[in-house]
């Protein structure tokens, strides 16, 4: 939930700056960071949510 919270707040910039969308954005970069260092960094969009959503998903249907 938090990830998705944090992609629609991207499309937000009047929220940029506001205390909990800055906690949320950290919350979110803790299971992020580590997969947009294995992505390339040319691409115009990040993925990495995607990325991390679906391996929970993964993960929750195996156990």
């Amino acid at each position: 939930m938090v990830i998705l919270a944090d992609v629609v707040l991207s499309y937000l910039p009047q929220f940029n700056n506001a205390e909990w969308r800055v906690f949320i954005k950290k919350l979110a970069d803790y299971t992020c960071k580590p997969i947009r260092s294995f992505m390339p960094q040319d691409m115009p969009f990040d993925l990495s949510p995607l990325v991390v959503m679906v391996l929970l998903q993964m993960v929750s249907s195996l156990f």
